[in-house]
């Protein structure tokens, strides 16, 4: 079953996500207003998942607490995001219908470098 946009779709170790399925998901969680999953570069993987998430006012988030909300949804383990940004807002565009993910892959982008420049660890 293809949920979502092809051209949304992040390809894991040859596996395909669909961001659309685990979106979906994830604002079922109480503590989650919106989020958005966008792939990022990965030199073993080709891509992983990462979830921008925007709290509800006043609740928090962690990683370790979406990945357990998705495993007891039974979603596949590959499908699981490796990596959270909290967030304020997600960026839309121009016509406020949809989040702009080419933002959002971009400034995951720029973080991962940053962070391989330090001498960091990404994902782990």
């Amino acid at each position: 079953m293809v949920v979502g946009r092809k051209k949304d779709m992040i390809i894991r170790g040859g596996l395909n996500i669909y961001p659309a399925e685990i979106e979906a998901l994830l604002l079922t969680h109480p503590n989650v207003a919106m989020v958005a999953i966008v792939g990022m570069s990965d030199e073993l993987m080709g891509e992983r998942a990462c979830a921008f998430i925007v709290p509800k006012k006043g609740r928090s988030v962690v990683l370790e607490e979406m990945v357990s909300f998705l495993k007891a949804k039974g979603i596949a383990t590959f499908k699981i995001p490796e990596r959270l940004e909290i967030v304020d807002n997600l960026p839309w565009v121009a016509d406020g219908q949809k989040v702009d993910k080419k933002v959002l892959s971009k400034q995951i982008a720029e973080k991962i470098a940053a962070e391989k420049k330090d001498g960091k660890m990404p994902l782990r």
